[in-house]
């Protein structure tokens, strides 16, 4: 009785929390055709978001992206009642893991982050890992998960605003979808924001050399703007690889000299 209580108010706040937090501003979109060009499957799509959750995130990260997905490309096939295929996978707070259309954020600020120098083979097993987790469901009676949203915000320190975003039982498909994807790259250990440790060895000559020794952050301290920052991973633009020539932009101004 008392799980089905929990996971009933855990739906409430979810539906509460999933729906818009009011008008949205977009500043710079790039025409949805030239985001799926430059797309490549194993990038990691950042948006700044809408809803009522999103407004906490961003508040706790101390950034303006709060949800990441994942594209897949085409892993996932074409769809069959005439849709748009799913090419990105993301966690959702309320059905959990799902495939996705790119369509779903055709109106919103996007970042593009992609892994650098990811070979073929590890490629392959980020995005199977990503595959394999569609489905997943995420943990409605866990509301301690669920509550901390409710202030978008709330009167916390600065320093312990990521741990407060990890609170609660660890379930992959939090929230903080931002998490599950970086649990499928360091499935084959690719970095995100390691914790760095220098240390300080003597070489063959005699002289000092200084090695440094990576350790992996746990997957549950990771927001969509660790991906931002990484400096494994590069930040693309579509509007700057589909060939921006600013001689090409037309501005108000010579349009009015147009007409004069």
């Amino acid at each position: 009785m008392l799980k089905w209580t929990l996971r009933k108010i855990g739906a409430g706040l979810a539906r509460y929390l999933d729906q818009p937090a009011g008008k949205y501003h977009p500043f710079s979109i790039a025409p949805l055709d030239v985001l799926h060009a430059t797309l490549r499957p194993g990038d990691v799509l950042l948006v700044e978001g809408d809803k009522r959750i999103s407004v906490a995130i961003k508040y706790l990260t101390q950034s303006t992206w709060s949800h990441a997905a994942f594209y897949a490309g085409d892993a996932l096939g074409e769809s069959t009642d005439g849709a748009s295929p799913g090419t990105l996978i993301e966690a959702d707070l309320q059905h959990g893991v799902i495939a996705a259309p790119l369509a779903s954020y055709a109106q919103m600020n996007t970042r593009i982050c992609r892994p650098v120098g990811l070979s073929d083979s590890d490629l392959r097993r980020v995005v199977g890992y990503m595959v394999d987790r569609i489905g997943y469901t995420y943990d409605l009676k866990n509301v301690i998960d669920l509550m901390r949203y409710l202030l978008p915000t709330p009167p916390v320190p600065t320093d312990w605003r990521r741990r407060m975003i990890a609170l609660g039982s660890g379930d992959p498909t939090r929230a903080i979808c931002s998490t599950l994807i970086a649990q499928a790259f360091q499935s084959v250990r690719y970095p995100i924001l390691p914790t760095i440790h220098r240390e300080e060895s003597t070489g063959r000559r005699h002289n000092k050399v200084q090695r440094e020794i990576l350790q992996i952050r746990h997957h549950s301290l990771f927001t969509p703007r660790d991906f931002d920052l990484s400096p494994y991973f590069s930040v693309v633009k579509p509007t700057v690889e589909s060939g921006f020539d600013y001689r090409d932009l037309v501005w108000d101004d010579d349009e009015t000299d147009r007409i004069d």
